[in-house]
């Protein structure tokens, strides 16, 4: 293949040429909608890793010279590539994850965001200078780039994710391998061909297919300097350990368990409305969705029936299929998890409102409907375990302090939400909630793309962040130069 023409099939992208990866192992990609093969993604070998890294190592001798407003032309150009080819890119996300056309669109948006952020280093990147910190000496602390970053993206965010860490990883300097889910590689191989046509020197940007021997390999690899991670928690600390004891930085984004509190004070149309919004979005297939919502008493069977009563109106289907609110589950295997976790929860006592196991015979195994439960306490696995899917508890709770309790209590603390027209609850929320994303009448707590990406206790390992101020950090480290230039009597 040559470096000017994009794979038909999942390929390795190494070193500015698309080179098909040499392991053995082999996984086949289908359409959660329909079942249909869609390709085959071979595995790399650590040959194929190490070949990465080379071109890495050897593209970020030159980068990192390379004046920072020259650094980031190529991203101004992805960019406009990006919003060109959006739709094009949408349909191969649906088709291989499963979440609809418009869920899609709006990943793909938020990752431009990333981009647009990125072409700002000139700005975010400067540090401080202090004139006459001593006797004839100025003192700054300028930031330098590091050498080659890697990033191990989820099969949630194939785009999105991705762009939080490119585009900082390559505008401060460094060069960047991504290594994709293996459940995703069209997405990742039409990603990087956009990224191949926006210009970037050949090796700065490399692709590399595999699974968790390419990850392991990754982590201790010498000449790698961090690594980015999002996943479940049990990989993410896994990678954290394994990464910070081969000298690396890390940023490890773990699982989630993240509640929204209704208060009866709350708006509760609009908070029915968010909360289904944001537990069904992307099948509950995303770390930001709140799937337990902790509701005050006076106004648990009102907002319950509102709830209730929207999420039956719900469209599930193929995302490409106009109208519909809610693709399929990605895997067969996990829709049969989460089927399984219904039944705990019957099991368990909770109130089963809803129930979406049964409601597409015709369908293949992927497709599940949306499921509510009511009445869930504190110690059922409804209450305490990411599900990961098209699941919404509900609980009743006494006042909102009680709620916060309930945040705090969670081993998680990615984020969590309030419904409320009280400010001196909003006050208590801000100041008590124990996560890192919080909203306060927003349904999903999903920062912008100038904010960091929050994560307190098992939902993040590491001190900072994607996304953000944090990026800077991450990808550079600080240099203090003390210079002092004495005048002399001799020429």
């Amino acid at each position: 293949m040559t470096s000017n023409t994009p794979p038909s099939t999942p390929a390795n992208y190494i070193a500015g040429d698309w080179q098909p990866p040499s392991g053995t192992e082999r996984h086949q990609i289908n359409n959660p909608a329909t079942t249909e093969a869609l390709t085959t993604v071979t595995f790399s070998s650590q040959s194929d890793i190490d070949d990465a890294v080379s071109g890495g190592l050897d593209a970020f001798e030159t980068w990192r010279e390379t004046p920072v407003e020259e650094r980031i032309q190529p991203l101004f150009r992805l960019k406009q590539l990006l919003e060109e080819e959006q739709e094009a890119l949408a349909e191969t996300l649906v088709k291989e994850h499963g979440k609809t056309f418009d869920e899609a669109m709006g990943e793909i948006r938020r990752g431009i965001e990333n981009v647009e952020v990125a072409c700002g280093v000139p700005m975010t990147m400067q540090s401080g200078t202090l004139l006459n910190a001593a006797p004839e000496i100025d003192e700054s602390a300028p930031r330098r780039p590091l050498g080659v970053f890697a990033a191990i993206t989820p099969f949630n965010f194939p785009v999105m994710i991705p762009l939080w860490f490119l585009p900082h990883a390559v505008a401060t300097g460094n060069s960047f391998i991504l290594k994709p889910s293996e459940r995703v590689p069209l997405t990742s191989t039409h990603l990087l061909s956009l990224i191949e046509e926006a210009g970037f020197p050949e090796g700065l940007i490399n692709l590399v297919h595999g699974d968790k021997s390419a990850v392991n390999h990754l982590l201790e690899h010498p000449d790698i300097e961090g690594i980015s991670f999002v996943g479940s928690t049990p990989i993410a600390k896994h990678i954290y350990e394994t990464a910070a004891a081969h000298g690396k930085r890390v940023q490890a984004q773990g699982g989630a368990k993240n509640h929204i509190i209704v208060s009866k004070h709350a708006d509760l149309d609009f908070a029915a409305e968010k909360t289904v919004g944001s537990a069904f979005a992307n099948t509950g297939q995303r770390c930001l969705a709140n799937p337990i919502a902790v509701v005050e008493e006076d106004v648990y069977d009102e907002f319950t029936a509102n709830v209730v009563s929207r999420t039956r109106d719900l469209t599930v289907g193929d995302g490409l299929a106009s109208g519909t609110d809610m693709g399929p589950v990605h895997t067969e295997a996990h829709a049969k998890r989460i089927r399984e976790d219904i039944e705990t929860g019957i099991q368990e006592g909770a109130t089963l409102l809803l129930d979406g196991r049964e409601e597409y015979p015709d369908e293949p195994a992927t497709y599940l409907g949306p499921t509510v439960f009511g009445n869930v306490t504190p110690d059922m696995n409804l209450a305490t375990e990411e599900l990961f899917g098209p699941v919404l508890a509900l609980s009743p709770i006494s006042d909102v302090a009680a709620g916060i309790q309930r945040i705090n209590d969670s081993r998680y603390g990615n984020a969590a939400s309030l419904f409320t027209s009280k400010g001196s609850e909003a006050r208590q929320f801000k100041h008590d909630a124990e996560a890192g994303n919080l909203g306060i009448n927003a349904g999903t707590a999903a920062p912008m793309a100038f904010y960091h990406f929050g994560g307190w206790n098992e939902s993040f390992f590491g001190d900072l962040h994607a996304q953000g101020e944090d990026m800077v950090q991450f990808y550079t480290d600080k240099v203090v130069c003390i210079e002092r230039w004495p005048e002399s009597d001799t020429k």
